[in-house]
């Protein structure tokens, strides 16, 4: 049921941000039996958008309220930043975050300030590519969901170009799906087993 945004797998525990109006939460996922463990919620007003873990503090990006909540792994809140525009994907290099906001550009943050320190735009083939959503780093790259399709692209972090395409058309058996099912989104990878993560808004 979770219209899910951000996803990431730390110490064999998934870690989900869902989205929706009244429905954004931070949560973890057991992945053995599918139990949900809800850590936080959202206000009303506020629309989720991309997680990701980095140390002992989880970010949580905020959709047009401009707000990054930041909470500690359980779930309390210890504080929040402000930011322009709008948020959409968010992960880490283990030192610095990386954000993308439905453009071709993602931005390079500082984790203690929420400033940017760089703008990194997204091309194939030198053609931008719009809609860069959900974020993962893997093995030196950025995965990124590109919204509205079953492809993810890898990105150069420094170039920005694109190095590779995943195509992920007919994941999901038309048997699992229904009038709810969403788009392909949510990139998790577990560094020591080697695997990756891929789900969707509302993929059971």
């Amino acid at each position: 049921h979770s219209y899910t945004q951000g996803l990431q797998y730390v110490d064999g525990v998934l870690w989900e941000g869902t989205v929706e109006w009244g429905e954004s939460r931070l949560q973890k996922v057991d992945l053995e039996s599918g139990k949900v463990d809800i850590l936080a919620n959202l206000p009303r007003s506020e629309f989720g958008e991309g997680i990701t873990v980095l140390g002992d503090k989880v970010y949580q990006l905020t959709w047009t309220n401009g707000i990054a909540h930041v909470y500690n792994l359980q779930g309390k809140r210890l504080k929040d930043f402000r930011y322009a525009g709008e948020g959409w994907g968010l992960t880490s290099d283990g030192k610095s975050l990386y954000m993308s906001n439905g453009t071709p550009d993602i931005y390079k943050l500082n984790p203690d300030t929420f400033q940017r320190d760089k703008k990194i735009t997204v091309t194939l083939r030198g053609e931008v590519v719009d809609y860069i959503n959900e974020l993962e780093w893997i093995d030196g790259k950025i995965w990124a969901n590109v919204y509205t399709t079953d492809y993810i692209m890898i990105i150069n972090p420094e170039s920005g170009a694109v190095e590779g395409i995943v195509d992920c058309q007919n994941l999901l058996p038309e048997e699992d799906q229904n009038e709810k099912t969403d788009v392909l989104n949510g990139i998790a990878y577990d560094q020591q087993g080697k695997r990756i993560f891929l789900t969707g808004k509302r993929w059971n």
